[in-house]
């Protein structure tokens, strides 16, 4: 059991931790993070990165400290959706990422799921 716990403590922590890149990326590529939201229909796109950005600060913080793991995992779930329609509204009904398809924000949310129901 104690095993158990260990590993889903990391899984948490490493699902909180992956969003710091993208959350950098987005403020650091502002250019082009913004058109993106803006091709799937929300605008003003800068309002939508910013929020976004928000909502995995939120998220990131929850999972890494477990402080409200459940509702930081839904927040993930919330934000790696969004991603995960944005990708597909754009690039068609793909699967395998070499065609931009979901499958990395999808099997991240469901790690995010998983890492706080033990």
């Amino acid at each position: 059991m104690e095993l158990h716990l260990e590993s889903l403590t990391a899984l948490r922590v490493l699902c909180g931790i992956w969003f710091l890149p993208h959350i950098v990326g987005k403020l650091r590529n502002m250019d082009r993070a913004a058109p993106t939201f803006e091709a799937v229909g929300l605008r003003p796109g800068r309002l939508f990165v910013f929020l976004t950005v928000g909502l995995e600060v939120l998220a990131g913080i929850g999972l890494v400290t477990g402080i409200l793991g459940k509702f930081a995992a839904a927040l993930a779930v919330a934000v790696l959706g969004g991603a995960s329609y944005a990708v597909v509204r754009i690039n068609g009904v793909n699967w395998r990422w070499q065609k931009q398809g979901p499958e990395y924000m999808i099997f991240w949310a469901l790690a995010c799921v998983l890492s706080v129901l033990g």
